[in-house]
């Protein structure tokens, strides 16, 4: 299948200020794009100098871009079309935990608490919950389908300082909320754990009151890989298009400002099309679940 994805942000800004982005697709699903997705960046004072971006890959190996927006503000917009297999995530019922000593160092990380992830105050929960859970695929499973019950999604649950302990004692929040709380559980339980952004809209599913056509959710690594997880919706999903990996929401927002600014406009689209690719987004529509944007 093909599936077209975009998005359109207007940030105002009374003065330049310095930008950081982190919303071009993963390299890891470069190779599956039919068409370059360069972001087309315009400033909202009309015409003027062009603005430079420079581009590199962060720590984690995501795709980071660097401009200056000018004073008046900076339209930022992308519209692409990548291939995707039209399967649901695996399942792999038989994907074993492996013991921390085993662990590739790269992984090591991802057992360790950090900003939104405080495995130190959740230990003890984690392991009267799940300690009886058979380790591997099981136990993953078993913590996903638990913070899928135990949190009530919302758009107007949303706060960006919440934490995974918050959100275990609140019991409400947005998608992030769903994927700290299990990646903290499973970090907790010995099992790396990785915070993951990107689209996802409603392909293969029925209309969902509550959209979102950009998304958080979570890989765990076992057996020797990595496999994802959906605490948010809790089933296999089609057409996911990874942005970036993390620790936690802090290491992938979307937009780092180095100054203020205004947010007047967020729009993303994530659709399946027919067959070749359309020469122009013919639609956009709001996004539902806010940007993860850090002043």
């Amino acid at each position: 299948m093909q599936i077209r994805y975009g998005y359109r942000i207007e940030l105002v800004c009374e003065q330049p200020t310095d930008l950081l982005t982190l919303i071009d697709v993963h390299p890891s699903r470069r190779h599956d794009l039919i068409r370059p997705d360069e972001m087309r960046v315009t400033p909202l004072a009309g015409a003027g100098e062009p603005i430079p971006v420079s581009q590199h890959l962060d720590a984690f190996g995501n795709i980071c871009r660097r401009l200056k927006a000018p004073a008046g503000g900076v339209s930022l917009a992308c519209e692409g079309l990548i291939y995707d297999n039209g399967e649901p995530d695996r399942v792999d019922l038989a994907a074993t935990q492996v013991a921390p000593a085993d662990l590739p160092d790269e992984v090591l990380p991802y057992l360790l608490g950090s900003r939104y992830c405080e495995t130190d105050r959740l230990a003890d929960t984690a392991w009267q919950l799940f300690g009886q859970v058979e380790p591997g695929w099981a136990r993953v499973q078993a913590v996903t389908q638990f913070v899928h019950n135990h949190i009530t999604f919302g758009y107007a649950f949303a706060r960006n300082t919440r934490t995974a302990f918050e959100a275990f004692n609140e019991r409400i929040g947005v998608c992030r909320d769903f994927a700290h709380l299990a990646i903290a559980l499973c970090r907790c339980l010995n099992i790396p754990a990785r915070y993951c952004n990107g689209y996802l809209g409603d392909i293969g599913v029925p209309p969902d009151p509550a959209p979102m056509d950009f998304n958080a959710w979570f890989e765990v690594w076992l057996g020797g890989r990595w496999h994802t997880f959906d605490a948010r919706h809790n089933q296999r999903r089609i057409g996911r298009i990874v942005i970036a990996r993390g620790r936690d929401a802090t290491d992938v927002p979307m937009l780092t400002s180095f100054g203020p600014h205004t947010l007047r406009r967020f729009e993303v689209i994530t659709e399946e099309v027919e067959s070749e690719p359309l020469r122009a987004m013919s639609r956009l529509v709001p996004a539902r679940q806010g940007a993860h944007i850090a002043a």
